[in-house]
């Protein structure tokens, strides 16, 4: 069965931190964008980050950069997002997604570019 399924959310302290973790089943992730999208109460998806799995190269939005590191473990056909000095508005369901690339490999933060997505983990950061 071809699946991402994101998991390492919980609730955390302001200022904590979290690793989520995003596993790909049934497909490889060596020619995607392997994205991560949050969607907080009442607010729309947006984009985190993303990542080209066979490169490295890495994007982020401007809200997370400095504190959000996405990485890959290539071995595992698995990536990772870690969360540091969480905030209050980090809290959201945050989803992994997973876009095929084809000639130039590129990525982005438009979830509509993504074709795969898993079910989402929730992350709730408390003051």
């Amino acid at each position: 069965e071809v699946q991402l399924v994101e998991s390492g959310g919980g609730l955390v302290q302001a200022g904590g931190s979290l690793r989520l973790s995003c596993a790909a089943s049934g497909f490889s992730f060596e020619h995607y964008a392997i994205g991560w999208f949050r969607q907080g109460p009442g607010k729309e998806r947006e984009g985190v980050s993303c990542i080209i799995f066979r490169d490295g190269r890495i994007d982020y939005a401007d809200s997370v950069k400095g504190r959000f590191t996405h990485s890959t473990d290539n071995g595992k056909n698995t990536v990772y997002l870690q969360m540091n000095s969480l905030k209050p508005e980090d809290t959201a369901r945050y989803y992994c997604a997973a876009d095929f690339q084809y000639g130039d490999y590129d990525c982005t933060l438009n979830e509509y570019e993504y074709e795969r997505w898993g079910q989402g983990t929730q992350v709730t950061v408390s003051t």
